[in-house]
């Protein structure tokens, strides 16, 4: 307790306020941080599949279900009202989606998946997907 008193009047030598800190657009501070946010913006931007991309693939996936009619399927068709899928084909369907992109969809959002526009929507914007 004794050691932490000596430090008291160190730490409030060395507090600086928040406000006094430069804040223009050509501060030091502020360029690196715009340069770090740009390279990790540019990496992340690289990282995401292109959605037209997704979109063949995951139609093409469609298609090749057994259980699907492929003249029905569109970008934007649902799995049970227009491809008469019942719940456990669209399990069937996501698990396909994920060997197919390379990623593991957790069961909570794979349970919101019930159309193609839905499955491209979730894997153009996953990371992981490949």
């Amino acid at each position: 307790m004794a050691a932490r008193r000596g430090f008291l009047p160190l730490i409030n030598y060395l507090r600086v306020r928040v406000d006094s800190l430069p804040c223009n657009h050509h501060s030091p501070l502020r360029l690196s941080n715009n340069v770090l946010i740009r390279r990790f913006s540019e990496e992340v931007k690289g990282s995401f599949l292109d959605k037209s991309e997704v979109t063949d693939r995951v139609i093409s996936c469609v298609k090749n279900f057994q259980k699907v009619d492929p003249s029905k399927v569109t970008p934007t068709a649902h799995f049970q009202n227009d491809l008469g899928l019942d719940s456990l084909d669209a399990v069937e369907i996501v698990m396909a989606l994920e060997e197919e992109f390379g990623f593991e969809i957790p069961d909570n959002e794979a349970d919101k998946i019930n159309s193609i526009k839905l499955a491209v929507d979730f894997i153009a914007s996953h990371p992981q997907a490949k």
